[in-house]
């Protein structure tokens, strides 16, 4: 009997990630995960790790093509941001299902997904793509502070930040350009877009075959940054604001050509409604998964597996509650000794799973961006509001120890 093979190009290796090999085993699928260093995924959820030049989509065809010739291949798709396009481009080659290779490489550059939203009549901020810090600075100026300035790819916040004035303007963005590589080393374009400040709740839409499943309220940390410390499932919206935060996020994905699979859509709701901030060709991280699953019994990983390996998908919802979850952050740098209070948050109420991602000896550097988390709280419950309680509640127990570098022994 011909074995069905799901084809992963590379894979986060922490956070939902890892949980892609368990669906498409659910789903009778044997996982394949394309990995240029193999030794990265000691655990990748019991996918078989096979090296490839993941850097290469000539690569990753061939090495399908490879896996095809003695099992049949039935879809190609990814967790990590980085590899959508290459997973699609593959798919198309081997006739499977995925969304258009080009579309999807229009979406992750920022200034790109920009023009074609506001062509199609989706609100977005005022915004310019520059590409020195003279047209950063002409760009703010115009705009009027303060603005958002940050690269036109990456995710997870990276290089996010609210600029109030030219100096923080000109500071920020002279740093961001002169990087120059992504986080895969690549060469990027040095470009960078200028924004204007959306006041206002931020949301995400989490779409899926170009449907809203649900929309989740997002907590952030302090301002200038932009860091995500926890989010609600489901959002608490008036009915109005509910319909027009979908109508908004479909919109989007439609004027994207992001029919098939997932959507994360992030919103702003300003004082004339919801304004778009950016639509990323995937499933939400921070866990986001996770919680729209015990709050409505809907599994968005499954359904994602499905999609893309020719499946139908159909999502209705099996319970219907709430969930939350509130990052564990350091307040400073150094080492981290210990984290303390983990068993007394893990007995709360309502709290289903505490998680911490950095071992003791670990050195702890505060970014500015998703990897400023060094744990989690999650909870369920009746309500998204008291799940949220519960969360929060959870992380206030917790209590990371750490050391200055000069104090821990060579």
């Amino acid at each position: 009997m011909t074995q069905d093979v799901l084809v992963l190009v590379e894979s986060n290796t922490t956070g939902t990630g890892r949980l892609f090999p368990r669906a498409a085993r659910e789903l009778g699928l044997h996982p394949v995960l394309l990995a240029a260093d193999p030794g990265r995924y000691s655990s990748v959820g019991g996918a078989e790790v096979m090296a490839a030049d993941t850097s290469s989509t000539d690569a990753v065809i061939d090495a399908c093509r490879s896996i095809g010739a003695q099992r049949r291949v039935v879809g190609v798709t990814t967790s990590s941001d980085y590899y959508v396009g290459t997973a699609a481009a593959a798919a198309v080659a081997l006739g499977l299902p995925a969304n258009a290779p080009a579309d999807l490489a229009a979406v992750q550059d920022k200034g790109v997904q920009r023009r074609l939203l506001l062509e199609a009549g989706v609100r977005v901020p005022r915004f310019t793509v520059a590409g020195t810090v003279d047209e950063v600075l002409a760009a703010a100026e115009e705009i009027g502070y303060p603005v958002v300035v940050k690269p036109v790819t990456g995710s997870g916040s990276l290089g996010v930040r609210l600029c109030a004035n030219p100096a923080q303007a000109a500071g920020h963005a002279g740093a961001t350009l002169a990087r120059g590589h992504n986080e895969r080393g690549r060469p990027v374009p040095l470009r960078v877009t200028v924004e204007e400040f959306v006041t206002g709740r931020e949301y995400s839409a989490e779409v899926l075959n170009g449907v809203v499943v649900g929309i989740t309220d997002k907590h952030l940390a302090a301002l200038p940054l932009f860091v995500e410390a926890g989010h609600d499932f489901p959002a608490q919206l008036a009915p109005a604001e509910r319909e027009a935060v979908a109508q908004a996020a479909t919109a989007a994905v439609r004027a994207l050509g992001l029919g098939l699979g997932p959507a994360h859509v992030e919103l702003r709701t300003g004082p004339d409604g919801p304004v778009l901030i950016e639509v990323n060709p995937r499933l939400a991280g921070g866990w986001i998964p996770r919680l729209v699953q015990e709050a409505t019994g809907v599994d968005l990983i499954l359904e994602t597996v499905k999609a893309f390996s020719g499946r139908a998908s159909h999502v209705y919802a099996t319970i219907r509650g709430g969930a939350a979850i509130r990052f564990v952050m350091a307040d400073g740098g150094g080492v981290l000794r210990d984290v303390e209070g983990v068993t007394e948050a893990s007995g709360l109420p309502d709290v289903v799973d505490v998680e911490i991602y950095r071992r003791p000896g670990t050195e702890i550097a505060v970014t500015g961006d998703f990897r400023d988390r060094i744990g989690h709280v999650m909870a369920r419950g009746e309500s998204a509001a008291r799940a949220a309680a519960a969360a929060a509640e959870g992380v206030r127990r917790i209590r990371p120890v750490l050391a200055a570098c000069e104090e821990v022994p060579a």
